[in-house]
């Protein structure tokens, strides 16, 4: 179960919600822009944020897919749009920005979920650079420019609220996960800072640090084969109470365990850990894609 830390404004509203029973989303009328969301956690988010009322942009590289989510949000009573784009082309993160501020003149709450996990020890990856490349590009410099593009209209309103899909990792600093867990990283930082930045304008950020879920992303990893791991619509329901609540952060238990133990005891910390990363070898795919270099 994710543990919320929320803002004072977010404990207030949701007090009141409680005392006074309202039962309405605050997502209701609403524009929501979702990344990534022609699979997995993004098109579990659209199609429940359309569910409570809003009007979902749905965000992803393959056009059928898109189209197919859409489909399903209307034929669920819902509103949503499709717009192609590739959040690793400058360009088109661009194009994308003054298509939806031409169209809806602003966007309420944007869930930056498109993402890459990559899972390889460093000793395999020397030849390799374009890993932590690419892993910036889709998970750190994407979503930033697309913020950016889209947070003047936030501020002039007054409102506006950003979820960002990370990872434990940034808490935990699991091995082989260098190339993604810092990109993740890098992101989970940059939101802190821009939050403390708009928080006069009422504009927000939640840093999602989920745990495992299963989803496509994850299913080249053996190891992740009979670990326990949340569904996407589980997901999904927690990034929608993010959206209407507005938390400084959601993490899991073991994320703040392993964070307080990377604080007061480093090299134990340290030791676990490559204990860990010994009994759990790269998967098929990473030793594939690194030949020459056979994991020990």
């Amino acid at each position: 179960m994710g543990l919320l830390f929320q803002t004072p404004r977010a404990r207030v509203r949701r007090v009141v919600r409680r005392v006074t029973g309202d039962r309405s989303s605050p997502l209701t009328g609403r524009t929501v822009l979702v990344t990534g969301a022609s699979s997995g956690i993004g098109e579990a988010t659209a199609l429940a944020v359309a569910r409570r009322g809003a009007t979902v942009l749905l965000v992803a590289r393959r056009r059928d897919e898109l189209h197919r989510v859409r489909a399903l949000v209307e034929a669920g009573g819902g509103r949503a749009e499709a717009y192609v784009c590739d959040l690793t082309d400058g360009d088109s993160v661009d194009a994308l920005v003054a298509a939806v501020l031409a169209e809806h003149g602003v966007v309420d709450y944007l869930v930056n979920n498109a993402g890459r996990s990559i899972r390889r020890s460093l000793h395999l990856s020397h030849e390799r650079f374009h890993d932590f490349e690419r892993t910036m590009a889709v998970n750190y410099f994407g979503p930033v420019r697309l913020t950016m593009g889209l947070l003047p209209a936030m501020r002039a309103q007054g409102f506006g609220h950003v979820v960002n899909i990370v990872t434990w990792g940034v808490q935990m600093k699991a091995p082989k996960f260098a190339a993604y867990i810092a990109s993740k990283t890098a992101l989970d930082t940059w939101s802190r800072i821009a939050s403390r930045e708009a928080y006069g304008d009422n504009v927000t950020f939640t840093n999602m640090r989920f745990a495992l879920v299963r989803t496509a992303m994850v299913a080249p990893t053996e190891a992740y084969a009979d670990r326990r791991a949340a569904t996407p619509d589980q997901a999904a329901a927690r990034v929608v109470r993010a959206l209407e609540d507005r938390p400084v952060t959601v993490n899991v238990l073991a994320g703040n365990v392993g964070e307080v133990l990377n604080l007061v005891a480093p090299r134990l910390s340290d030791a676990l850990f490559w204990r860990f990363d010994r009994a759990y070898p790269d998967s098929a795919a990473a030793r594939v894609n690194a030949p020459g270099r056979q994991v020990p």
